[in-house]
C-alpha cells in the first residue's frame, strides 16, 4: 500500500467524514451510522408496508426514467465491496492483521463480487430499473460499504481468540451456509426461464418446495450469521436492514405469486419454512 494515501485517507475520515457526521471521533460517527441505519430501516418498513420497492418485477417510470437492468444492478451494488478495497488500499488499515478481520471483510466482500458481477450477468428477462431506487441503492450501498469496511480496517481488530469463539464458528458457519442458500435459489429462479424468455413462473426446488422466497431466506441468514460472528453494530443494524427488507419482498412476491397462478401451492409458506 502507498504510504502517501494512507494519511490522506485516514486525513479524509477524520477531517470531513467525521464532520459530516457530528462526530469527533470513529465511535461517535459509527453511533450516528446506526442510528441513521435505524430510522432508514423505519422508513423502508413504513413504505414496503403499503407498495413493494419499484424494481424488478414491479418496475414502473413513475420512478425515473429507465436503466438497463445490468449495468443499474453492477453500478448500484458493487460500491458495498469497492469502499472496503478503496479503504483496505487508501488508510492505514490497521486492523487488516487479524484474521478474524481478514474472515469477516473477506466474506462481506465476496457476497457483493456475487451480488454485483456474477448475479447480473447470469439473470435473464429482468425489466429495466428506474432511476429513483438506482440512486437510494447506490447511497446504500456506499453508505453501508463504509459503514463495514471502516469498521474491519480500521477501527476494531479481534484477538485471534475469537476465532474460536462460539459467536464466531456458530455466526460464520450460518454466513456460508446462508451464502450458499442464496447462490443456489439464485440459480434455480435464473434457469426457470430460457434463454430469450420474460416473464415469471412458479420457482421450484431447493427451500423453493417450502417457502416462496429461498433465496430471500438464504440471504437473511448469511447476514444474520455475520452478525453473529463479528457481534458488532454496523453488522447488528445491516443484518436487521437486510431481515425487513426481505421479508416485505418476500410477502410482495407471495402474494403476486398467488395472484399470478392459480395452481400457486397454497401450502408455500412465505419464507422461513413451517412458520411464516
Amino acid at each position: 500500500m502507498s504510504s502517501k494515501l494512507q494519511p490522506l485517507g485516514n486525513h479524509f475520515i477524520n477531517g470531513y467524514l467525521h464532520p459530516l457526521f457530528g462526530a469527533s471521533n470513529d465511535s461517535e460517527m459509527f453511533t450516528q451510522m446506526v442510528w441513521i441505519s435505524f430510522f432508514y430501516i423505519l422508513s423502508v418498513a413504513a413504505s414496503m408496508a403499503m407498495f413493494p420497492a419499484p424494481y424488478g418485477r414491479y418496475s414502473s417510470s413513475k420512478y425515473g426514467f429507465l436503466l438497463p437492468t445490468i449495468f443499474a444492478w453492477i453500478t448500484q451494488e458493487s460500491p458495498s465491496f469497492i469502499m472496503p478495497l478503496v479503504l483496505l488500499w487508501g488508510t492505514s488499515a490497521i486492523c487488516w492483521s487479524s484474521l478474524v478481520n481478514k474472515l469477516l471483510l473477506i466474506g462481506f466482500v465476496t457476497h457483493y463480487i456475487n451480488r454485483s458481477i456474477i448475479y447480473p450477468l447470469c439473470v435473464r428477462g429482468s425489466k429495466k430499473t428506474p432511476f429513483i431506487p438506482y440512486i437510494s441503492a447506490m447511497l446504500f450501498s456506499i453508505f453501508n460499504g463504509f459503514m463495514q469496511g471502516h469498521y474491519l480496517l480500521n477501527y476494531y481488530q479481534y484477538d485471534n481468540k475469537w476465532l474460536t469463539s462460539p459467536q464466531f464458528v456458530i455466526g460464520y458457519t450460518m454466513f456460508l451456509v446462508g451464502m450458499a442458500i442464496n447462490i443456489y435459489s439464485d440459480q434455480l429462479l435464473i434457469h426457470l426461464r430460457k434463454p430469450g424468455e420474460t416473464g415469471y413462473k412458479i420457482p421450484v426446488g431447493g427451500l423453493f418446495n417450502c417457502v416462496t422466497a429461498a433465496n430471500f431466506l438464504g440471504e437473511i441468514i448469511e447476514w444474520a450469521g455475520f452478525a453473529l460472528a463479528s457481534c458488532s453494530a454496523p453488522a447488528a443494524i445491516f443484518a436487521l436492514f437486510s431481515a425487513v427488507f426481505l421479508i416485505f419482498r418476500a410477502w410482495h412476491h407471495h402474494k403476486y405469486y398467488l395472484s399470478k397462478f392459480e395452481d400457486y401451492p397454497k401450502t408455500r409458506k412465505i419464507i422461513f419454512p413451517f412458520i411464516f
